[in-house]
C-alpha cells in the first residue's frame, strides 16, 4: 500500500492539506505485524493510525469489524469518532463507525455484537467485556487492526495490563491481527514497543516539530511560602487569558481547580466566558464545556487531568499549569494541548503555587527543553488483574489451562510469569484459596475433561458487571433541591462532615447544604463568599525521581541566576545557616522552635514515601522514648516534632531499622486493609456489583476488613495477602522510593544540630499550622503566621 487512492488525494487537496511524511510511512508499512508511531501533539498521528484502515475499507468489500480503536478516555473516543466521520462523509466512503463505551445504550451494544461496524471505538474495559462473551469469535472473526491511542497513558496503570491481556485473547482468535500504538510522550520507546508486541515492534518517529514556547508566569506578587492555591497569580493569569483566544488552566487536583476557578471568577470583572472541567462534575456539565470549546465560545477552562489527553481543541493557544506537574511527561502532554497543529509551537506558562515550587518549575522547564522525559521501569504484570482475566476467559467458555498460560506469557508484562504463579492464580479464582475453599460463593471454576469452566454459568453475569481495574471512590450525587439534573458528585466521606447550612464549591458554584435525601446531596444556591471546598479524591501526584534529582543538582550550583531573586536569596541563606541537600547524602536538621524539638529529613522521595517515612520514624522515636508529637510530609522532606531533642539520628535511619519498622507498622495499619480492598475487588474476591444491587462503600469496607482479618489469621500466605503487600509497597506506602533514597545515600548522613529555625524547613511549619480558620479573617491570619515564621528563619 504505497499510494493514496485518488479520492483521498482529492480530499486532502480540498482542505488545502498535504499528507505528512509519517502518515505516508504508516500507509506504506500497514502490513507490519506491530508498529509504534511517536508523533508530536497536533501532528495528525490519529489520522496516520486510521489511514490504512480507511484505504482498505474504501472499496466496501470487507464485512464486519475491521479496525478496533482503543482509547483511555470515553471523551477521547467520542472526539475521535467525530473527527473520523468527517473524512468518511466527505469522501462518501462505505464505512460504518461506532463508539462502544459505558455511555453507549444497551440496545446498540447488543446489536454491535451481532452486526459490528467496520470501525469500533472503545476503551480497555469495554474490550475486556466483549472478549467475555461466548460469541466473541463471531464478532472479531474479521478483525484486521487494533489501534491503541495514547498508549503511554494506558501503560502506566493496570488498565494497560488488562488491555494487553485482552489483546492476547484477540490474537488467539485472529492470528493475523496487526497492532498499532500511537503516542506523543514517551521516555523509553523501546520499552513501550516491547509492551505493545513482545515478539517485535517497529518504531516510527515523526518529525518532532518546533520546540515548545514554555516559561514561568511573571507576577507582581511573589509566590507564598506554602500552599497550593496560587491565588497570588490570578491577576497575571487573567491578563494572559485576555491576550489569547482560549486558555487551558491545568491543576493537579480537583479541589485546587474548584478553588482557583472560584477566585478567578471573582476577579473576572470583564465577565469573560470561563468554564471548569473535571471528573467529579456531571456528564452534562462536562459535555456542555466541551461543546462550548469546540464552538470557540470559552476564553478559558480551569481543568484537571480530564483534559490531559489528545482531544483536539482547535482554538486553544495557551496552556497554563498551576502547580508543578510533578513529572516532565505530564508537563509535555499538557503543553501539547495548545496550538494543536502540525509544526506550530505549543505555548505554555508554569505557575508555581509556592516558593519551593519555583525551584521545581525551573527544573521541569529545563528538563522539558532537554527532552529529558521521566518514568519508572514497568514491573511485572499485577496478579490481581491476571486473576480477573482468568475469570473473564472462563465466561467465554471452557479453556485449556496450558493454552491460556502460554497466551498470557505472550504479554510483555507477564513474559516472566512462572507456571507455579499462574497455577496459584488459577487455584485462587477456582476455589478462593485454602482458607476460603469451604465456602460455596468462592467455588467458581471446575475442571472437566481437562478443561476449566464456570461451575455455575449464571456467575458470568456478576463477573461481567465487575470487569475493570478503575476503583470508584464512593460518591453521592449533588442536586439542587427541586431541580432535575445533578451538578456533580462529592465523596461520601465529605458529605458525612456536612451540617445544614454549610457551603461548598462544586462546578464553580457556591451551594448551601440542605440534607441527604435518597442518597442524593440536596443543596440550594448561596451568596456566601467563603465556602468550604468539596474534598474530591482525584490523583495526588508525587514528584518523579528524575525531577527530584534535577532539583538536588541545582542545589549544588554556586549561584542561581535562573531563579527569581527572592528564591535565590532563600537558598543562599539556607547555605549560610545550614547546608543544601545533596543527592548522595541524607541531610537531617534538628532544631528547637516554639517550645518543641524538630527534626527535618530531606529525603526527596515523593509525598507518599515521605509520609511513610514520617509514620515509621515517629513509631521508632516512640520506642526510643523520644516523645514524638506529630509530623508533616511534602515531596522533598519530612518534619517531625516532639518534646525531646534527637541527638543521634543515625540509629533511626538505618536501612534494616526502617524496613523492620515498616513491617511492624504495616501489620497493624489501615493502609494494608485499604490496599487489600482494592486488590480483592480487582481480583473479584469481592463483587461490588451484583444483579440485585451495588454495595455501598461502607458495606464493601466491612466485608473486606472481615476477609482481611480472616486470611491474616488463618492463611497468612494467601495469594491475596501477598498481592496486597506488593501493591502497598508500590502504591500508598511507596517504600521503593525510600529504598532508592537509602541506596543513593548509602548511610551517609549529615546531621546538623541548629539553634534556630533553618530557612528550608520553615515552609513546612506552615503546613503544620494549617488549622481551619473560617471567615474573612482566615487569609490575614495565615499571612501573619507566615510572616512571623519567615522572619524567625531570617527571611523577613
Amino acid at each position: 500500500m504505497t499510494a493514496l487512492p485518488q479520492v483521498f488525494d482529492d480530499w486532502f487537496a480540498s482542505r488545502g492539506w498535504q499528507i505528512h511524511p509519517h502518515q505516508r510511512d504508516m500507509l506504506e508499512r500497514a502490513s507490519e505485524k506491530a508498529l509504534l508511531l511517536i508523533a508530536p501533539t497536533g501532528g495528525g498521528k490519529t489520522l496516520a493510525g486510521f489511514l490504512p484502515s480507511l484505504v482498505e475499507l474504501a472499496d466496501g468489500a470487507h464485512e464486519g469489524l475491521h479496525t478496533l480503536y482503543i482509547s483511555p478516555l470515553k471523551a477521547l473516543a467520542a472526539d475521535i469518532g467525530r473527527n473520523l466521520r468527517r473524512p468518511v462523509e466527505d469522501m462518501a466512503l462505505p464505512i460504518r463507525i461506532e463508539d462502544r463505551t459505558g455511555d453507549t445504550s444497551a440496545t446498540l451494544k447488543k446489536r454491535q455484537r451481532v452486526d459490528p461496524p467496520h470501525i469500533l471505538l472503545t476503551t480497555p474495559e469495554s474490550l475486556a467485556l466483549l472478549t467475555s462473551y461466548e460469541d466473541a469469535h463471531r464478532m472479531f472473526r474479521g478483525l484486521k487492526r487494533v489501534i491503541v491511542d495514547e498508549i503511554h497513558a494506558l501503560s502506566e496503570s493496570k488498565r494497560g495490563d488488562q488491555l494487553m491481556l485482552a489483546l492476547s485473547r484477540l490474537e488467539a482468535m485472529c492470528p493475523d491481527l496487526r497492532r498499532v500504538g500511537l503516542s506523543a510522550t514517551v521516555e523509553d520507546p523501546q520499552a513501550l514497543a516491547r509492551e505493545l508486541s513482545p515478539t517485535g515492534c517497529a518504531i516510527l518517529n515523526a518529525d518532532p516539530g518546533p520546540a515548545p514556547d514554555i516559561g514561568m508566569l511573571v507576577t507582581d506578587a511573589p509566590p507564598p511560602w506554602a500552599g497550593g492555591g496560587a491565588s497570588y497569580a490570578i491577576p497575571a493569569v487573567l491578563e494572559e487569558v485576555k491576550r489569547h483566544k482560549t486558555t487551558l488552566i491545568f491543576h493537579n487536583t480537583r479541589a485546587q481547580a474548584e478553588i482557583f476557578f472560584h477566585n478567578l471568577w471573582l476577579a473576572n470583572t470583564d465577565d469573560l466566558p470561563i468554564g471548569i472541567h473535571h471528573g467529579s462534575l456531571s456528564r452534562d456539565q462536562r459535555d456542555a464545556v466541551e461543546a462550548a470549546m469546540v464552538r470557540g465560545d470559552l476564553r478559558a477552562v480551569v481543568c484537571t487531568g480530564s483534559l490531559d489527553l489528545g482531544i483536539d481543541w482547535g482554538n486553544v493557544d495557551l496552556v497554563i499549569q498551576v502547580g508543578v506537574p510533578k513529572n516532565v511527561k505530564r508537563l509535555i502532554q499538557r503543553i501539547g494541548r495548545a496550538n494543536h497543529r502540525y509544526n506550530a509551537p505549543s505555548k505554555a506558562l508554569l505557575v508555581p503555587a509556592n516558593r519551593f515550587e519555583v525551584i521545581e518549575c525551573v527544573a521541569a522547564l529545563a528538563a522539558a527543553r532537554d527532552h529529558d522525559l521521566d518514568g519508572d521501569p514497568k514491573g511485572d504484570g499485577p496478579r490481581d488483574v491476571l486473576c480477573q482475566h482468568i475469570l473473564i476467559r472462563a465466561c467465554a467458555g471452557p479453556f485449556d489451562a496450558t493454552e491460556l498460560f502460554h497466551e498470557i506469557k505472550s504479554v510483555g508484562a507477564y513474559a516472566g510469569l512462572s507456571r507455579a504463579a499462574f497455577d496459584d492464580c488459577l487455584d485462587f479464582v477456582a476455589t478462593g484459596g485454602y482458607a476460603l475453599r469451604a465456602y460455596d460463593k468462592w467455588q467458581r471454576l471446575m475442571e472437566r475433561n481437562g478443561l476449566w469452566q464456570l461451575r455455575d454459568p449464571r456467575a458470568a453475569q456478576s463477573i461481567r458487571m465487575n470487569i475493570g481495574t478503575i476503583q470508584d471512590t464512593e460518591t453521592l450525587k449533588v442536586r439542587m433541591r427541586g431541580a432535575g439534573k445533578p451538578l456533580g458528585e462529592v465523596e461520601e466521606s465529605f458529605a458525612a462532615t456536612l451540617t445544614a447550612g454549610d457551603t461548598f464549591l462544586i462546578g464553580g458554584q457556591i451551594v448551601r447544604y440542605q440534607g441527604i435525601k435518597e442518597m442524593v446531596v440536596e443543596v440550594t444556591r448561596s451568596a456566601a463568599q467563603n465556602p468550604r471546598v468539596a474534598v474530591f479524591n482525584g490523583t495526588k501526584f508525587a514528584t518523579s525521581t528524575q525531577l527530584s534529582a534535577r532539583v538536588m543538582a541545582m542545589f549544588q550550583q554556586s549561584d542561581w541566576p535562573e531563579l527569581p531573586r527572592h528564591t535565590a536569596e532563600w537558598l543562599h541563606l539556607q547555605r549560610e545557616v545550614s547546608q543544601l541537600p545533596r543527592a548522595d547524602r541524607l541531610l537531617v536538621e534538628t532544631f528547637p522552635h516554639d517550645g518543641r524539638q524538630f527534626m527535618c529529613v530531606y529525603g526527596f522521595a515523593g509525598r507518599n514515601a515521605q509520609q511513610t517515612l514520617g509514620l515509621i520514624l515517629t513509631q521508632r522515636m516512640e520506642e526510643a522514648g523520644l516523645a514524638p508529637l506529630g509530623f508533616v510530609a511534602t515531596d522533598y522532606a519530612t518534619l517531625v516534632w516532639g518534646l525531646d531533642p534527637v541527638e543521634d539520628v543515625a540509629p533511626l535511619l538505618t536501612a534494616d531499622g526502617l524496613r523492620e519498622g515498616r513491617d511492624r507498622w504495616l501489620q497493624s495499619n489501615m493502609v494494608m486493609k485499604r490496599t487489600f480492598r482494592t486488590a480483592a475487588t480487582i481480583a473479584m474476591l469481592m463483587m461490588r456489583n451484583t444483579p440485585q444491587s451495588k454495595k455501598t462503600g461502607r458495606q464493601a469496607t466491612v466485608s473486606s476488613d472481615i476477609l482481611y482479618d480472616t486470611l491474616a489469621k488463618y492463611d497468612p500466605d494467601h495469594l491475596m495477602l501477598r498481592i496486597t503487600r506488593e501493591e502497598a509497597m508500590r502504591g500508598l506506602v511507596d517504600f521503593g522510593r525510600i529504598e532508592e533514597m537509602l541506596t543513593r545515600t548509602s548511610g551517609r548522613i549529615d546531621h546538623l544540630a541548629l539553634d534556630r529555625l533553618p530557612p528550608l524547613a520553615a515552609p513546612l511549619l506552615l503546613e503544620v499550622g494549617k488549622i481551619p480558620v473560617q471567615g474573612v479573617a482566615r487569609e490575614r491570619l495565615e499571612a501573619e503566621r507566615a510572616e512571623a515564621l519567615m522572619k524567625e528563619a531570617g527571611l523577613g
